[in-house]
């Protein structure tokens, strides 16, 4: 059982990581200072150097922490749709409803992890590489799941067509948010289906 010391700091963690990205992603990364970041989650700014040696480890845990959720949520949307025994496409379906909701939880997180992409000389490249390929090996996985069982074809390259997945919902559901907020996660979620299922072709 976890003591009331470890869930407290789990809890400040916690505040941390929500003050730090919704201010890097309002500001950037170079102009957040550790003061905002502190001041923002209500906390003292010692607090934030007890918790984390640098900004820059804070944002290499941000990352860990905001992908690991996103993983989880994939990781049990495939288990769900295993339970009750749906197909490998159906799974993948109920994998980008799942990206879609975290997305639509955690806008900034999600801003802020496509911004990072982009960028080739950071200090956490190696570990946003690291985050990325977990996610991404998720959808993989049930990929040649469902081109072993013969749901999808054989040629299919399965690392690229992963990664244009997660690629896909992310990018749609930012300009969802940005552009079409008056859209329901239900229609945002139907459209990218009809993609998935091959059905957007009028042949």
């Amino acid at each position: 059982m976890e003591s009331s010391g470890t869930t407290r700091r789990q809890a400040t963690r916690q505040k941390l990581y929500e003050a730090a990205v919704t201010l890097i992603a309002e500001k950037g990364f170079s102009a957040t200072t550790v003061d905002e970041i502190a001041e923002r989650a209500g906390v003292a700014k010692g607090t934030v150097y007890y918790n984390f040696k640098s900004k820059t480890e804070l944002f290499e845990e941000l990352l860990r922490h905001g992908v690991g959720l996103l993983t989880a949520s994939l990781r049990a949307a495939a288990e769900e749709t295993d339970d009750r025994e749906g197909t490998r496409v159906e799974a993948l379906d109920a994998m980008i409803r799942a990206g879609l909701v975290f997305i639509d939880r955690y806008p900034a997180f999600t801003q802020l992890y496509v911004a990072e992409l982009w960028r080739t000389n950071r200090a956490w490249q190696s570990t946003l590489l690291v985050v990325r390929q977990e996610a991404v090996a998720v959808v993989e996985e049930v990929l040649r799941d469902a081109v072993d069982g013969g749901e999808l074809s054989e040629e299919i390259d399965i690392p690229l067509t992963a990664a244009a997945l997660v690629g896909m919902v992310l990018v749609a559901a930012l300009d969802w948010q940005a552009f079409q907020p008056e859209r329901s996660i239900d229609e945002v979620h139907s459209a990218l289906s009809l993609l998935l299922h091959g059905r957007v072709s009028g042949r």
